[in-house]
């Protein structure tokens, strides 16, 4: 079990997508987090006392940057796509390999650090199944664990409600949002406020469990 911290630093990616976005607001605001360095291929664009940028073209290689990832506690990865209308190939090199690239380099300049990778309900374990994202999302998870992380979680949320004042929401997700309190009758909803405190949470008290199913991440929320 790793040492709990009651303050941290944290490297965040994905801060242009929803998911990001939203475990980003919660870490500019939670007192427990005191930096926050977001990576990514383009900007975020917004100031922030505790908020740093770095920029890269390709996060399967960080050897330009390495010295600006050292010296942090705990890593959120929130970067992602959809795997609609990509070959099992193609939907591989991004959910894969490059997570793995990534991991695999602050697991060697932080190998204290607990890391946090968002995947998504229905995520195959097994690697077996018949549905090619979770088959490609379950062979990333297994992977991570096997990396010398202090500890990984793999966080599986579905439905998520944005923060109010997010912007990184796309259209037809903001026009499926009318329908969150008809579609919560059939089917468990986190808040991104409640998937960000559960990533804090993770680091300042730790859970049990390491692979979070939605139900987990609203207890790890409380």
């Amino acid at each position: 079990m790793a040492t709990r911290l009651e303050k941290f630093r944290v490297i965040l990616t994905g801060a242009t997508g929803m998911v990001g976005e939203g475990v980003l607001l919660e870490c500019l605001k939670n007192p427990a987090v005191e930096h926050v360095l977001i990576v990514g291929r383009r900007p975020y664009g917004v100031t922030h006392e505790k908020l740093e940028e770095c920029i890269v073209s390709d996060f399967t290689d960080l050897s330009g940057v390495e010295d600006r990832l050292r010296g942090y506690d705990a890593c959120f990865y929130c970067a992602g796509v959809s795997s609609a209308g990509m070959s099992e190939t193609d939907y591989t090199r991004v959910a894969y390999d490059m997570v793995l690239r990534f991991a695999e380099t602050l697991a060697r300049l932080n190998p204290k650090m607990i890391f946090t990778h968002v995947t998504g309900a229905h995520t195959d374990s097994t690697e077996k199944g018949r549905v090619m994202w979770a088959r490609v999302k379950g062979r990333a998870e297994n992977a991570l664990t096997r990396l010398p992380f202090a500890e990984v979680y793999n966080f599986r949320p579905g439905l998520m409600k944005p923060t109010p004042g997010q912007r990184s929401i796309k259209t037809l997700y903001r026009v499926g949002l009318v329908l969150l309190p008809i579609l919560r009758l059939f089917m468990p909803m986190l808040t991104l406020e409640q998937v960000g405190l559960a990533m804090i949470h993770a680091v300042t008290k730790g859970y049990e469990k390491k692979e979070l199913e939605v139900s987990d991440i609203a207890a790890l929320a409380q």
